[in-house]
């Protein structure tokens, strides 16, 4: 029954996504996951090892991710022309990091179905500011017709904008603001920008980790990432709103873990034998969510705390199926990169622009990660 249920809900989506931009009137409708060839994935679906649907040309998309695509594809509509091989240039904060690295590789696989060219950048470190800021200068040095940029903070790229819009390179700001203001004193501008609403994200996890604490509450911690990073500002920020108020729910520590995992083993550490009855831990990515939970067990004290990640990586993913991990806020790293790329498509070819793209957001706990499955 569930098989069939998810036919027709594929059939639904694929039918729906065509019509839209039909109606739109655009040139080239978007490609959709499993649609190559002209073949319907729901009629030749298997099931894998995992219990996942897969066809030949692979995984079928989740049908959460399935609702993220077309959430984002409604923004971005009219879709522009495909297949008309733009280069553009991609440059992420660093490839120490997982979530960056499955960044990249969405990058990648988007630019092979929207029939693109793709190159992925990134600085050594998540905290080399100087180092992606010389990444982006060389970038623009080449004949980008666009840049997908993420900072590490907001002013690092500043110089780097200015010098891609001086030579005509269409700017796209993807996850971490660019700070426009600074932008605009130096005399540039961004050309589009896509990115998730992260006090949201904060917020989201708060709001799960207070419904869990229930009437008794208790003490809190969050762990930031780099002090004055959007994302880190912002899930802190929203986190501390909803855990200020709630009823009975103490925040006893807020310090900032760098995106680091042994900086984040450490302050959990240090939390729990400051405050041995902590009851839930808010780490603003999983890298750190995932070292707090590691700390917790070194002490024997996993049992009954609660922590929440950000970001779904793959490894959150298996932590939480196995119960390590309570919980993680989601969002499609391979949608979000494509559709980074179709609004960098869109400002090369002249198209209209919303001014902000925001991807969807989904909370992935133990309740309800089966849900989750082949989620990319």
């Amino acid at each position: 029954m569930k098989k069939i249920i998810k036919k027709m809900v594929v059939f639904m989506l694929l039918f729906s996504l065509v019509a839209f931009a039909a109606g739109c009137g655009s040139p080239s409708s978007a490609p959709i996951s499993g649609e190559e060839n002209g073949t319907d994935p729901a009629t030749t679906e298997e099931i894998n090892e995992e219990g996942i649907e897969e066809t030949p040309a692979g995984p079928v998309m989740s049908s959460k991710a399935q609702e993220i695509e077309q959430v984002l594809m409604e923004q971005l509509a009219p879709l522009p022309e495909f297949n008309t091989g733009e280069k553009i240039g991609a440059l992420i904060i660093t490839l120490a990091n997982p979530f960056w690295v499955s960044m990249k590789e969405g990058y990648e696989k988007a630019g092979e179905e929207l029939g693109i060219e793709v190159t992925v950048m990134a600085a050594p470190t998540e905290g080399d500011t100087k180092s992606q800021l010389e990444t982006l200068d060389a970038m623009v040095a080449r004949d980008y017709a666009a840049i997908v940029a993420s900072p590490i903070e907001p002013f690092n790229l500043v110089p780097g904008v200015v010098k891609a819009n001086k030579k005509g390179i269409k700017v796209i700001n993807l996850g971490p603001p660019i700070s426009e203001e600074a932008l605009e004193e130096a005399g540039g501008y961004l050309d589009g920008k896509i990115t998730v609403n992260y006090e949201e994200q904060g917020s989201l996890a708060a709001e799960y980790i207070v419904e869990k604490l229930g009437p008794e509450g208790g003490k809190v911690a969050i762990i930031q990432g780099i002090p004055g990073a959007g994302q880190s500002e912002g899930r802190a920020a929203g986190a501390k709103r909803v855990f200020e108020a709630a009823k009975n729910v103490e925040i006893v520590s807020i310090q900032p873990g760098n995106w680091d995992r042994n900086t984040a083993y450490n302050i959990a550490s240090n939390i729990l034998q400051a405050h041995p009855d902590i009851r839930a831990i808010f780490s603003c990515n999983d890298v750190m969510a995932l070292a707090a939970a590691d700390a917790l067990e070194a002490a024997g004290k996993r049992e009954g705390v609660i922590i929440l990640g950000v970001d779904f990586i793959s490894e959150a993913h298996e932590a939480i199926k196995e119960g390590k991990l309570d919980g993680s806020i989601a969002y499609s790293i391979n949608i979000y990169s494509k559709a980074a790329l179709i609004l960098a498509l869109k400002t090369v070819q002249g198209h209209d622009i919303p001014d902000e793209v925001y991807s969807p957001l989904a909370l992935v706990s133990k309740e309800n990660v089966a849900e989750f499955a082949g989620w990319e």
